[in-house]
C-alpha cells in the first residue's frame, strides 16, 4: 500500500514537473516579450525624438547674407541634427505637386516664403527645450514664423512615459507569478522526498550535502524552461522582423535571453534552497502532515 502511494506520488511529481516546465516557460516567455517591448520602446522613442523638428519661415525680401548667417548659426548649434533650406521656387514646386496645378497663375505671383526645415537632436525634443530654441532665434528679425507641432512633441514624450510605467508594472506582475509557480513546483518535489531528507540527516549528512542535489535540480528546471522560452522568443522575433521591416532589435533579443536564463536559474535555485531548508528544520511528527 505504501509503495502504491509512493508510486502515485512520484507520478504526480513527474506530471507536475512537466506542467511546471511548460508554465514557467510561458511565464518567462511573457517576461521576455514585455522586456523586449520595453527595450524596443526606447529605440522607437529615440527614433521618434530624433525625427522631431521645426520650420523657420523667412520674410520675403530677406538678403542672402542674412539667410547664410542663420544657416551658419543652425549648423553649429548643439540642438541641430540636420537642416534643409527650401527656397521660394522649391516651395512653389512642392505646392504645385500637392495641389496638382500652379497656384501662381491665379495670384499672379509667388507668395510663398523661403523656409528652413530643422531636425533637432533627440536630447532637445521636448517642449521646454524647443521653447528655448525659439527664444534664441528671436535675434534674427527676418524670421517670419517659427512653427512646430507642439501637441505631437508632448504626445510622444507622454506616451513613452506611460508605456514605460505600464511595462514595468506588467513585468513585476509576471515576475511575481513566475516566482509563485517555481516555488510551488520545488515545494512539491521536495515534499515527495521529505522522508529521504530526514533519513539523510539521521545518518549524519550535512545540510549543504542534502541541499545540493535539490538546488541543482531546481537550476536545471530553470535553465530548461528558459531554453524553451528563449527558442519561442527568437521564433516570434524572426516573424516580426519578416513582417515589420526589422523593427525589433536583435541585440535587444540577446539581452532579454540572458535576463530570462539568469532569472530562471537564480529563482529556481533559491526556491529549492528554501524548500529543502524547511524540511531540514521541521519536527519529525510533522513530516506526515506538512505540505
Amino acid at each position: 500500500m505504501f509503495q502504491k502511494d509512493e508510486s502515485s506520488t512520484q507520478k504526480k511529481v513527474r506530471g507536475s514537473y512537466f506542467i511546471s516546465i511548460i508554465s514557467v516557460s510561458m511565464v518567462l516567455l511573457m517576461i521576455g516579450i514585455i522586456s523586449l517591448l520595453l527595450i524596443n520602446a526606447k529605440y522607437l522613442s529615440d527614433y521618434a525624438k530624433n525625427n522631431i523638428g521645426f520650420t523657420i519661415f523667412i520674410k520675403n525680401g530677406t538678403k542672402h547674407s542674412d539667410i547664410n548667417r542663420l544657416k551658419k548659426h543652425l549648423q553649429i548649434a548643439k540642438y541641430t541634427s540636420s537642416y534643409k533650406f527650401i527656397s521660394k521656387e522649391e516651395a512653389k514646386q512642392i505646392m504645385k505637386q500637392e495641389l496638382g496645378k500652379d497656384f501662381t497663375e491665379i495670384l499672379g505671383y509667388n507668395s510663398l516664403p523661403s523656409s528652413i526645415d530643422v531636425i533637432i537632436n533627440g536630447k532637445y525634443s521636448n517642449t521646454d527645450s524647443i521653447a528655448g530654441i525659439r527664444k534664441s532665434l528671436e535675434k534674427f528679425s527676418f524670421i517670419k514664423e517659427f512653427y512646430y507641432q507642439k501637441s505631437l512633441v508632448s504626445l510622444i514624450n507622454k506616451n513613452v512615459q506611460n508605456l514605460s510605467f505600464a511595462g514595468i508594472f506588467i513585468t513585476a506582475l509576471l515576475l511575481l507569478i513566475a516566482i509563485t509557480l517555481i516555488n510551488n513546483t520545488i515545494r512539491l518535489s521536495v515534499y515527495s522526498k521529505r522522508f529521504l531528507i530526514r533519513t539523510s540527516q539521521l545518518i549524519g549528512a550535512t545540510k549543504k550535502f542534502i541541499q545540493k542535489p535539490f538546488i541543482t535540480g531546481g537550476i536545471i528546471l530553470g535553465m530548461f524552461s528558459a531554453a524553451i522560452s528563449s527558442t519561442a522568443l527568437i521564433f516570434i522575433v524572426l516573424i516580426l522582423q519578416e513582417n515589420f521591416n526589422n523593427i525589433i532589435s536583435i541585440q535587444g533579443v540577446w539581452l532579454v535571453i540572458v535576463i530570462m536564463f539568469g532569472f530562471g536559474t537564480i529563482i529556481t535555485g533559491i526556491s529549492a534552497g528554501f524548500a529543502v531548508n524547511k524540511y531540514l528544520n521541521i519536527e519529525t511528527n510533522k513530516l506526515y502532515f506538512e505540505n
